[in-house]
């Protein structure tokens, strides 16, 4: 399939690597020079422009930071909605609002295009061996034309309808249980250390029982080590999406309490500085308001 892929992050990087291990004839393009060098390397042709990496391309992949950043990419004066055929498809990856994804869905549509919500679900780690979910919502023609490519790219998918936004609501609420996850697993370890128990056995008992999920083990064993610098998600990038999750919420006057509790841990780490750590130090946080940092 011929690729093109637009930002590559530590994600994107990853992703783009996948797609180059399945033959596909694959042009990147990213913002900010350097970070293409790698893959240029494995076999990728590095774009000078959105408009090149769009150029003769049957699927487009965005894998961008946040919902100003599609927009630009997107709409802007020479993107995607500018460059793309009307055959190719515009496919975004990351995690972004539910109304943007609705508003560039509407634009493509008015431009005689498609587009694809194809949400990634994991970490950098578990994307650069295949191993992401996919969260898929589009017209299913579409759908199935790229089937060939998530099964290079990811272990399974998970198809949400015909509607991008749908597949945008479900990652949310994914990124939601998993943030909340996050957040009560450091209240639980606090509440252990409160009484002078090694952090480890929580662990053991939490990852043996109830609780052996690869969500909890992963970053369980980030809030026992506190390795927080070992950055799979930022927790800048985890304010972003709390702060989407509540704005999807209230499209549909839905109350979301636990969303509320655990933006405000994710808020206090960002202003104590450590918005670049991994967003699991959430952990730390709650430890400093119980007096144990």
């Amino acid at each position: 399939m011929k690729v093109g892929f637009i930002g590559i992050g530590r994600m994107g990087r990853a992703i783009a690597g996948r797609i180059l291990t399945g033959e596909n004839d694959l042009v990147v393009y990213n913002r900010t020079p350097g970070r293409t060098d790698e893959l240029e390397e494995a076999g990728a042709r590095v774009a000078g422009s959105i408009a090149e990496a769009c150029e003769g391309r049957e699927l487009v992949v965005t894998m961008v930071a946040d919902d100003a950043a599609l927009r630009e990419v997107t709409l802007g004066e020479g993107g995607i909605r500018d460059s793309l055929s009307g055959a190719a498809v515009h496919m975004t990856m990351g995690t972004h609002g539910v109304a943007t994804v609705q508003e560039l869905t509407e634009a493509h549509s008015t431009a005689g295009q498609v587009m694809v919500a194809g949400h990634a679900v994991g970490r950098p780690d578990v994307a650069a061996t295949g191993q992401i979910g996919i969260i898929v919502g589009g017209p299913p023609e579409a759908v199935s034309r790229l089937a060939p490519l998530f099964e290079v790219i990811g272990r399974r998918t998970f198809e949400a309808g015909p509607e991008p936004s749908s597949a945008t609501a479900v990652k949310l609420a994914n990124n939601f249980l998993l943030g909340c996850a996050i957040e009560v697993m450091g209240e639980a370890f606090s509440l252990a250390r409160k009484y002078d128990v090694d952090p480890r056995v929580l662990y053991e008992l939490m990852t043996e029982g109830l609780f052996a999920a690869p969500a909890y083990k992963v970053y369980g064993q980030i809030i026992v080590d506190e390795a927080y610098d070992h950055v799979g998600f930022s927790t800048d990038l985890g304010l972003k999406d709390s702060n989407l999750i509540l704005a999807a919420a209230n499209l549909v006057n839905l109350p979301l309490p636990s969303a509320n509790a655990w933006r405000d841990r994710l808020l206090e780490a960002v202003a104590h500085g450590d918005g670049d750590k991994d967003w699991a130090v959430v952990a730390r946080v709650q430890a400093r308001a119980g007096g144990l940092d």
